[in-house]
């Protein structure tokens, strides 16, 4: 319901969006990049002129060389990425700082909804460590690398960090510190939760980065949007009955992600955004998160056990100074 009603709410940025928006010069990062709203981000952002490095476990080079003849551009390269292992996500940020690559732009986007609880070869849970977790650990080691240099001489265009989040955080629980990184098994209906419960995680561990980089003043442009409801196939593993009934909805009501991926683009790239932080648009909306996102100690909190949390299961955590 609420799917459909977006689709008649006024927008009132979207005429703000033009095709001056462009990415000429910027190097842009793309996380889930091979399909569904990863893949159209990063063609609408590679026909603007961008550098986009799409990361992605699977289907490279494929997805790419789609992009590359949708866009019509050549400036797309596919890194591979595995957000279930830790010791991949190391060597991607390892392999960006070998080439000498700096990101303009980060747009982090990735996200499974597995029908049941996995243990990922670190023991965490999958969902837990792809959708809310590996965010924690890739913005640290892009920034205490100077992947994502907060450092620049030129004040033109601060780099941007932008979290894919959902609207349905919307009064999800506080932060369950009790099972928080705990690996237990669940089935469908509690997977569905952990779906809204972990984008309310995620958008008060983006707040409390937004806040921690740009204590001494704005140095990076930290955001979060929800692109609204995305004809996407994320819902690839649900079980079978789930699986007919979601698809039917999503596609009678939900926009395609070459639709959804331009309030994304928008908020990656506009310098209608410029020195500003800790913004969020429901698609071309702004407007407030839930009110547990900006409680200070809630943020403080979830910061200090999550980095404690990825010491305790990588030797190689890089934390930001």
């Amino acid at each position: 319901m609420a799917g459909f009603w977006d689709r008649f709410r006024k927008q009132e940025l979207e005429s703000h969006f033009t095709e001056k928006d462009r990415f000429d010069g910027k190097t842009v990062l793309v996380t889930g990049a091979n399909s569904g709203l990863g893949f159209a981000i990063s063609t609408e952002i590679a026909r603007r002129g961008g550098r986009v490095i799409m990361a992605c476990r699977r289907q490279i080079p494929e997805a790419g060389e789609k992009v590359k003849a949708i866009s019509g551009s050549e400036n797309v390269e596919m890194r591979h990425l595995d957000l279930t292992r830790i010791d991949s996500i190391h060597a991607f940020a390892d392999g960006l700082v070998r080439d000498g690559i700096k990101l303009d732009v980060t747009v982090l986007n990735a996200g499974v909804t597995p029908p049941k609880a996995r243990r990922t070869q670190s023991g965490l849970d999958e969902m837990f460590l792809v959708n809310y977790l590996s965010n924690v650990m890739l913005t640290h080691l892009l920034i205490s690398s100077g992947t994502i240099n907060l450092n620049y001489d030129s004040a033109i265009f601060r780099p941007r960090i932008i979290f894919i989040s959902s609207d349905s955080h919307q009064g999800s629980s506080y932060v369950d510190y009790d099972e928080f990184g705990r690996y237990f098994d669940y089935g469908v209906s509690k997977a569905i939760a952990n779906y809204s419960y972990f984008k309310l995680v995620l958008n008060t561990y983006a707040t409390e980065l937004s806040k921690y980089i740009n204590r001494d003043g704005i140095r990076a442009g930290i955001h979060v949007i929800c692109p609204g409801p995305v004809n996407s196939n994320i819902v690839k593993e649900a079980p079978l009955l789930l699986r007919l009934i979601l698809k039917g909805i999503f596609t009678i009501i939900f926009k395609s992600p070459a639709k959804a991926c331009k309030p994304v683009v928008y908020l990656a790239i506009s310098p209608d955004f410029e020195g500003m932080t800790n913004e969020y648009l429901h698609m071309f909306r702004p407007k407030r998160m839930d009110p547990k996102v900006y409680l200070p100690e809630e943020g403080e909190k979830l910061w200090k056990r999550s980095l404690e949390l990825w010491q305790s299961v990588d030797p190689m955590a890089r934390i930001i100074p």
